[in-house]
Parts: C-alpha cells; structure tokens; sequence
C-alpha cells in the first residue's frame, strides 16, 4: 500500500514540476487536512491553520520546479509546514493580541506530563542554546525573558531603538529553535517556554 502511495506521489510531483494545476490540486486535496492537523497541533487558532496551509501549498507552487519526486513529497510538504508554523509562533511572540490568542489557548490544551518527565534535559539543552547567542542578543534574550522587562524598558536601559530589540528578540527565537530542531528535541512544551512570559 505505501509502495503505491509513493508510486501516485511520484507520478504527481512529476506533473506538478511541469506546471499541471491538476496535479497540484489532487496533492493539495490529498494533504490538506493532513497539514492542517499537524498546523492546528502547533499554533493552536483555525483560522491562523488554514493561513499557514494556504501557505505551504503556495510555496509548493512556487517551488514546483525544484521538487524531486524521488524524495518523499510528504516530508518535504511537513518540513515546509513546520517551518512556516515556528515562524508564526516566533511572530506570535511578539506581537501582544495575537500571544494571548495562541500561546492561551495552547497552555490550557497542553500536557505537563512531558515537561515533568523531560524539564532537566530541557533546561539544559535550551541554556546551551541560549549561551551559544551573540553576547548583546542573549543580554536582551535575558532582559525580557528572565527579568521580565518590556521592549521600552531594555531599549531605553541600552541606549537602543525599540524595534532593535524586537529584532534581537526574534533573532534569537530562531536561533534557539534551531539550535534544538538539529538536538530532534523541539516540542510544544520547549516553544511555549521559550516564547511565553
């Protein structure tokens, strides 16, 4: 049965690299609520889901001639979704309303069982990620997530604009996430301790 799957997949992506829109849209209804499962799992907002799916299967498109259809399409599919989900959560973070939206609702669906069981290692890996940061980013890393200040306060404290700090701030979120995406230790439970405070 997989066999076939990846036998129609290929067939598809083979299509889609020649520009048929048929071949896109039976990959599109093949996936689409595959990705939108796996998008609502991570951002916790159906409307904010169904965004992200529209963009992964834009960028499909406008990568549609770069794709391999000896390679697993679904893989490259989620790699895509995954990476434009942690870019919403890194937006998410910094941008008050749309925090309390996503970061509230995925608090009240998320299990501590796991931060029970993993909080050391945890701990551990973000501190090294954190550490590995340019001094002056993991200064304001720390300004804002362990001591609480809003972005006036360090920005007025070290002389800098607002949305430096903004900046830095983002910069480093995706520098720790990739620093634990290439450990495989990236989780729900790590974003939402990262990015909340």
């Amino acid at each position: 049965m997989r066999k076939k799957i990846i036998h129609i997949d290929k067939n598809l992506v083979t299509r889609l690299r020649g520009g048929d829109d048929h071949a896109f849209k039976a990959l599109f209804n093949k996936y689409q609520n595959d990705v939108f499962t796996y998008t609502l799992s991570l951002v916790k907002s159906k409307v904010h889901a169904q965004e992200i799916v529209q963009d992964v299967f834009v960028k499909v498109w406008l990568k549609r001639t770069t794709l391999k259809p000896d390679k697993s399409f679904k893989s490259f599919l989620f790699t895509i979704t995954k990476n434009l989900s942690f870019n919403f959560l890194v937006k998410a973070a910094n941008e008050r309303q749309l925090r309390q939206e996503v970061f509230y609702k995925a608090v009240l669906s998320y299990s501590p069982i796991e931060d029970l069981m993993l909080s050391k290692e945890y701990d551990l890996l973000k501190q090294q990620a954190i550490n590995r940061l340019p001094p002056k980013r993991k200064r304001i890393f720390e300004m804002s997530r362990n001591e609480g200040k809003s972005y006036q306060t360090i920005s007025t404290e070290l002389g800098i604009t607002k949305q430096t700090v903004k900046n830095q701030i983002s910069q480093a979120l995706r520098n720790i996430t990739g620093y634990l995406e290439s450990y495989g230790e990236i989780t729900l439970g790590l974003i939402l301790s990262l990015l909340i405070f």
